[in-house]
């Protein structure tokens, strides 16, 4: 990927991984757009980055994710990168209590919005230089955590949507995937992934990545897990979920 001069949309980009890439991608010199459902938050980013272009959007709703799409595209037709991002995980314990408006939420949020971004935005992109798309999974997406089943099961869809769409597209847009391993976010419970890397160790990993033209990129959890026999994913999932860790 060209890591220069690009108009860059990151849906969940006020904060975490999304915020580490937008600050890395600003400072390559690139215009960085960010979207996300909490005004404060987007606030407080564009605080830290003035240049940063902010938009509020729940893209869990599909009349935001369209109107986020002509917003965007006419203010910005220059557009050519888009980083779907933003994410929810919900730790879940089938017993019968946990409410399906919550469930489809993670749902909408992990897998629809992602899917339909890029239906949205093909016909936009082929028009553009260097047309990338760049979906955030998990490592969660090769060996599932059993504690948050719905969306280690969205990961493990966007990757396989990931591979299909960019074997459809033949380069005409690039389809990268970005797997992070537990990291240190607020992502499921706040505070309870201080054991997971930094969001700095990570985001720096993904521009190398980048630089380097990979695909996918790995690191950490998500690199082993990628690239695991069978027996050996066998083998993580009984060990993962013994410990509960990502």
């Amino acid at each position: 990927m060209n890591l220069q001069n690009n108009t860059i949309l990151i849906t969940g980009g006020a904060t975490g991984i999304g915020f580490a890439l937008a600050t890395r991608f600003l400072n390559n010199g690139n215009k960085v757009i960010i979207a996300g459902r909490r005004a404060d938050k987007l606030q407080e980013a564009q605080a830290i980055h003035p240049e940063l272009i902010t938009y509020v959007s729940d893209v869990s709703k599909e009349e935001e994710r369209v109107a986020l799409f002509e917003k965007v595209t006419r203010d910005f037709p220059q557009l050519n990168v888009v980083l779907n991002n933003a994410g929810i995980m919900h730790y879940l314990n089938y017993n019968g209590v946990e409410p399906w408006p919550q469930i489809e939420l993670e749902i909408k949020t992990n897998l629809a919005a992602p899917i339909h971004f890029t239906r949205l935005f093909t016909s936009h992109l082929l028009k553009q230089k260097n047309a990338v798309i760049l979906n955030v999974t998990s490592g969660l997406a090769h060996v599932p955590l059993a504690a948050t089943p719905v969306y280690s099961a969205t990961k493990a869809a966007l990757h396989s949507y990931s591979q299909s769409m960019r074997h459809q597209f033949n380069d005409q847009i690039r389809v990268i995937e970005i797997s992070p391993p537990h990291t240190n976010t607020d992502l499921g419970i706040p505070g309870a992934n201080t054991a997971g890397i930094s969001v700095d160790l990570f985001a720096d990993e993904v521009m190398a990545g980048l630089a380097r033209g990979e695909e996918e990129i790995t690191y950490g959890f998500s690199q082993v897990s990628a690239n695991a026999s069978r027996q050996e994913r066998d083998e993580l999932f009984n060990q993962l979920n013994a410990h509960n860790l990502a």
